[in-house]
């Protein structure tokens, strides 16, 4: 059995073939779909496809750092009202991305942190999403370490050191996607020398579709082709990644 711990599958890209979306990822074995949030406008089409798909698509609740402008207190507030119903699985997800602008960087920092401590009064983890930003990001994470603290880096490509020092912390995954199969990503070297004993899998639908389909909408049922690159890249049997990454994403997701 494989966990997908981070796709977007209420996305506009799936509205033709949804149902026959989530179909093929049943019949690749992949049984659990987590979805992580964007802001107030994503809210709605993921809740629409968890209640259709309720043993099989799991919400979490988070501002992305995207959506975070000059003064994200309505949004943070809406996050806030929305985590208190107690439907979601992760607050996520959130972060810090310097990938586009810096205009707004003590604004992340300071949404990231507000939902860090959000997910730690309520027993959830942290679905982080970081670009261009690890030190930045694992400063707020090491600053707010305690023993309530758990999550995942989801998409992770960062280098062997990073991956230590995300692992160092405590509690924390490596999430796991298509760039693991790209050629000149780098990411299945880092991961030869990381191991896969701290990793889930992931695909972040409907983006970074794995080779052979690089460059295409990527969707849940792809979730075995990274397998197969992590299991080549640290010298173990599918299964053996089926495995260890199927019990650390339910570990992460405790009910």
């Amino acid at each position: 059995m494989y966990i997908d711990t981070h796709a977007h599958l209420y996305h506009k890209q799936f509205d033709n073939d949804r149902a026959e979306m989530v179909q093929r990822a049943l019949d690749a074995g992949v049984r659990k779909l987590f979805l992580p949030n964007i802001d107030s406008t994503s809210v709605e089409a993921m809740h629409a496809l968890c209640d259709e798909h309720p043993e099989i698509c799991f919400p979490m609740m988070g501002l992305h750092p995207c959506s975070v402008g000059e003064d994200p207190s309505r949004d943070l507030a809406e996050v806030e009202r929305l985590l208190a119903t107690g439907r979601y699985w992760a607050v996520g997800e959130i972060g810090i991305d310097l990938h586009w602008d810096k205009t707004w960087l003590t604004q992340q920092q300071d949404a990231f942190r507000q939902q860090v401590r959000w997910a730690k009064e309520l027993a959830l983890p942290v679905v982080i999403h970081c670009r261009e930003s690890f030190e930045e990001t694992i400063a707020v994470i090491e600053e707010e370490k305690d023993e309530r603290l758990t999550g995942v880096f989801h998409c992770f490509t960062g280098s062997a050191e990073e991956a230590r020092r995300i692992i160092q912390v405590g509690g924390f995954m490596l999430g796991i996607g298509g760039v693991i199969t790209f050629p000149k990503g780098g990411l299945a070297e880092t991961m030869a020398e990381v191991g896969a004993a701290h990793c889930v899998l992931e695909t972040d639908a409907p983006y970074l579709a794995p080779v052979p389909n690089r460059g295409k909408r990527n969707e849940s049922s792809y979730i075995p082709v990274i397998a197969e690159a992590l299991a080549n890249a640290v010298g173990l049997s599918v299964e053996e990644v089926a495995r260890i990454t199927t019990a650390n994403a339910e570990l992460l997701f405790a009910e």
